[in-house]
């Protein structure tokens, strides 16, 4: 965990350098224009397999888990769940606002799931050009 969090710390120490260089044209979003605004924060929430469905979602209720994840406005950019593992959620997340999202999850989520947090960056574009590219040299 404390791996996790020196990581988080760097990448917040990074980010403004780094997202401030990149320009992109402003959304209609009025929250969270650019990615100098946000982080994305993939939470992993990965399933506890020595309790029922039934044993989690009263847990989950229990601590209002549905009301109070994510906090209100955070961003949700993708929920996934991946059979055999759990829910893999990925959120736009101001700086300042990671520790309220820590929060929601260890008051929420825990004793439900084993926990995880990974900073995160979209490389579809990115992928997608390699790709474009590639097949170009055939």
């Amino acid at each position: 965990m404390r791996q996790i969090g020196m990581l988080l710390a760097a990448v917040l120490s990074l980010s403004n350098a780094t997202f401030a260089a990149e320009s992109q044209a402003p959304s209609s979003a009025p929250e969270l224009q650019t990615p100098s605004d946000y982080i994305l924060l993939t939470v992993v929430l990965r399933h506890d397999q020595s309790r029922t469905l039934d044993d989690i979602n009263k847990h989950l209720d229990a601590k209002q888990f549905w009301k109070q994840f994510p906090p209100p406005g955070i961003e949700i950019d993708s929920w996934y769940v991946m059979m055999g593992l759990g829910h893999v959620i990925t959120l736009r997340v101001p700086p300042a606002r990671l520790r309220e999202v820590n929060l929601s999850v260890e008051k929420t989520a825990w004793g439900a799931f084993r926990t995880e947090f990974y900073a995160t960056y979209d490389y579809r574009e990115v992928a997608r050009q390699r790709r474009e590219k590639a097949l170009q040299q055939q």
